[in-house]
């Protein structure tokens, strides 16, 4: 399991497009349990229990099913079934860090293969593709049918190279707003993705990723560059690492980003661009401290834009 907490403080010089605000802080304390059951030698059983509390409010929500699935794996071949997470892992999930129904089966060993398919709640998008959910009927079907395929290669120093395709198709598309300005309503979203990380030497390492979105016509292409020196191991006290990464982060491609909850791409309407840095510390054994900055720009606004993120874990 896992005790979390986070702070995070925005700034924006002109004020938020949601509520013109130039500042928020938010206090967050969360529990992650993590069950897992073993079935036999090949199948478990894995899920994610998750609770949070607002530390502002005094406010807490119900313990709640995050993920729950079977997962098989027979040496070079690996599948699960079930509601899992969804990752783009070849671009250390610029486009997706979320969760779906569905199934994803993977293989191979230098060359690995990565297929899934399924469903995915659209309320877990960024709010850019929100917009879009609001102009739906209350009955109307608010989940996209998904299916994605990563092809990753590792050797040697070259941790992973890789290219992906994911496909999304719902009405929500239609009406999200700024997602196509042509006149010619799509349903569908259609993202590529390349990205790979080289590690130098023990200590440095340079990774990166870039995606587009073939159907919309606008914030349709995310980038991030990272340069990586060390890094936290919660078994060893004292480790500790540094990361200084450019990050350009449109709602169209990064449709669900890492940055885009507690951390900070994303953390505004449509996105944003613009330099972080971040630094990891193990005080103690499995209790990591992080504290991440960014300084940037909106993507539709050009306002300026900054986050401080700071985040202590404790690992049982």
């Amino acid at each position: 399991g896992e005790l979390r907490y986070s702070y995070t403080s925005k700034r924006n010089e002109k004020g938020n497009s949601v509520n013109r605000a130039k500042k928020s802080n938010t206090d967050t304390i969360q529990l992650r349990l993590f069950p897992t059951a073993e079935v036999n030698d090949h199948w478990k059983v894995k899920a994610r229990l998750t609770a949070t509390d607002n530390m502002k409010t005094d406010t807490s929500g119900n313990l709640s099913l995050t993920y729950a699935f079977a997962e098989g794996d027979y040496n070079k071949f690996n599948v699960k079934f079930g509601k899992m997470p969804l990752n783009s892992n070849l671009d250390d999930g610029l486009i997706l860090d979320s969760f779906f129904s569905g199934a994803q089966v993977n293989f191979g060993s230098k060359l690995k293969v990565m297929l899934e398919a399924g469903r995915w709640n659209l309320d877990n998008a960024n709010r850019g593709i929100k917009r879009g959910l609001e102009k739906l009927p209350d009955n109307e079907d608010k989940a996209a049918s998904y299916q994605g395929v990563e092809l990753n290669y590792s050797s040697g120093k070259l941790v992973r190279a890789g290219v992906g395709y994911r496909h999304f198709s719902s009405d929500v598309f239609k009406s999200a707003e700024q997602y196509n300005t042509t006149g010619v309503l799509e349903d569908t979203a259609d993202i590529w993705s390349v990205g790979g990380k080289y590690v130098f030497d023990k200590n440095v390492a340079l990774s990166g990723g870039y995606a587009k979105n073939t159907k919309a016509d606008k914030l349709d292409q995310s980038a991030i560059v990272q340069f990586n020196y060390k890094g936290t191991k919660d078994s060893d006290m004292g480790s500790w690492g540094a990361t200084l990464a450019y990050r350009h982060v449109a709602a169209n491609s990064a449709l669900a980003p890492t940055y885009f909850t507690d951390q900070v791409g994303s953390f505004t309407r449509y996105g944003s661009k613009g330099f972080e840095l971040g630094v990891g510390y193990v005080p103690f054994k499995n209790v990591r401290t992080q504290l991440q900055y960014f300084n940037g720009k909106e993507l539709m606004t050009d306002n300026k834009v900054q986050t401080l993120y700071g985040r202590v874990s404790f690992f049982f």
